[in-house]
């Protein structure tokens, strides 16, 4: 049995065993099922590496196997990478290391079985989990828009230790790898499939039995190769030198040398094919070791975590569901509104913006349409989404044609007054449950929202510049802000932003 020695288990971790089970439809054929009593999603924790070691033993062990087939408990449910809370808890880098190197043992063991291995899965697939389909024959994944699988670790101020900056590069080639890892990046089924990441797709209903098929050889399925790319690219010390430098040049610029897990990744990745499965196993059990431990990933995972919950914040309670919102409106035009009445009309909601300044408005509109066209010739939107993001935003110089919105965000000027009488005026034609958002940074909600009738309804939504490419909305529970409205405000923030932080201000 594997030794994972100083890794901290979970309080409700199961009996020895209880976290895999081992199906057996057919003759030859076995099924690794990631199953976990103590997690809704699994993640490798400790329980879950010791009875995946397990299972290994009984499946090298049975010498009538032709094919395994390691999957979850549903189509969409796999696993959520490594157990990322024990990992903020350790402070002894040599603990890290030994729990690295032991993930590594299982993985190798994994990729050296004889029966033909093939990983289905889906859902979220990110970090570990992605890392354990590198080391079967073939992965197939689920084509679903609950779908992602990447490596995003880097992220986390730490890198793909668990093979990710080897298996990699070998299977897509040095340039693309790191393109995935120093990025992070989620990538949709068909962008993997697309880039190799996997080897084919398939709908949820079919996809254990596709992967049972292909694992008994009955099915067809080709690796997507590179060719003479892999030699005169990934084999080549000039141009690999040339490559190293421009994507260090790139992660500086951003990361101003403050991170320094994106330049770990990127010297172990692009020095690791042709190099030994040992001595990559080892440089990055002690990447990991050092990167684990450092004051950077503590916060950075501390990060993640605020995040994640805001964001279930924003799905609403157990006696409580946000509404969604199919007509808003936006009071300023100038790049803050403009920006917020961009997005919101890209996502669907039927969104009115107004200013007093015709011409502000005029260049909102503008904007919006040129942004819309760059994502259409890009093919992130169809021509018919484009068309109907376009169509979801009007401009107009009147505050009075607010009646049917449901939602209402005002982004004029920083001055008291001002925004009381902008939301007093909103207030006066909009129904009662009809929510008033100001998007402030200093004043007071309970100040702005005095005099207001219903002020249980006024939220400060507070956004960041430039809207578009800050993905951060702080959403502000007033004195008398309703529970229910700070939720539905931050659903709309979960819903056509990226992340959020609920604070509290009086």
């Amino acid at each position: 049995m594997i030794e994972l020695s100083g890794f901290p288990s979970p309080d409700n971790a199961p009996e020895p065993g209880a976290c895999i089970r081992i199906e057996r439809p057919e003759s030859g054929l076995a099924v690794i099922v990631l199953d976990p009593p103590h997690r809704k999603m699994p993640v490798f924790d400790a329980p879950l590496l010791r009875d995946l070691d397990l299972a290994l033993d009984e499946i090298e062990a049975d010498k009538t196997l032709k094919g395994v087939v390691i999957t979850g408990r549903e189509p969409l449910v796999f696993a959520a990478g490594a157990d990322i809370d024990a990992i903020k808890s350790l402070t002894d880098p040599e603990i890290v290391k030994g729990v690295v190197l032991a993930a590594h043992s299982i993985f190798m063991r994994i990729e050296n079985l004889k029966p033909y291995t093939v990983a289905a899965v889906g859902g979220p697939v990110p970090g570990g989990a992605c890392e354990i389909t590198f080391c079967c024959n073939r992965t197939v994944l689920v084509d679903d828009p609950k779908t992602r699988i990447g490596l995003p670790e880097t992220q986390l101020g730490i890198l793909p230790g668990w093979g990710g900056t080897h298996r990699l590069p070998e299977r897509i080639g040095v340039p693309m790898a790191l393109d995935a890892i120093l990025t992070g990046k989620l990538f949709v089924p068909k962008v993997a499939k697309k880039r190799g990441i996997v080897d084919r797709i398939t709908k949820p209903e079919y996809l254990v039995q596709v992967a049972s098929d292909i694992a008994m050889r009955r099915m067809k399925c080709t690796r997507k190769t590179r060719g003479m790319k892999a030699w005169l690219v990934d084999r080549n010390p000039l141009l690999l030198n040339i490559i190293a430098s421009q994507a260090k040049k790139a992660v500086l610029s951003k990361t101003k040398g403050f991170y320094p897990a994106p330049i770990r990744a990127l010297e172990l990745a692009v020095r690791a094919v042709g190099r030994s499965r040992k001595r990559m196993v080892e440089l990055e059990a002690q990447a990991i070791a050092d990167l684990a431990t450092s004051t950077v990933c503590k916060s950075l995972i501390g990060i993640f975590h605020a995040s994640e919950t805001a964001k279930k914040l924003g799905k609403g309670t157990d006696d409580f569901t946000p509404r969604k919102f199919a007509r808003a409106g936006v009071i300023g035009a100038g790049i803050m509104g403009g920006g917020i009445a961009s997005l919101m009309a890209g996502k669907g909601i039927q969104t009115r913006m107004a200013d007093l300044d015709g011409q502000a408005v005029a260049t909102a509109v503008g904007l919006h349409r040129k942004s819309v066209d760059k994502k259409v010739k890009k093919r992130r939107l169809t021509r018919a989404q484009g068309i109907a993001a376009i169509d979801h935003l009007d401009g107009t110089t009147s505050t009075t044609d607010f009646g049917s919105a449901q939602v209402v965000i005002e982004a004029v000027a920083e001055v008291l007054e001002i925004k009381q009488k902008v939301l007093g005026g909103l207030a006066a034609q909009m129904a009662d449950d009809a929510i008033l958002a100001t998007n402030t940074s200093s004043l007071s909600v309970a100040a702005i929202a005095d005099g207001i009738p219903h002020p249980e309804r006024v939220v400060g939504m507070h956004f960041f510049n430039p809207v578009k490419a800050m993905p951060l909305v702080e959403v502000i529970q007033g004195e008398n802000t309703s529970r229910e409205a700070a939720l539905e405000v931050a659903a709309l923030a979960r819903g056509y932003w990226f992340a959020y932080c609920v604070s509290r201000r009086s």
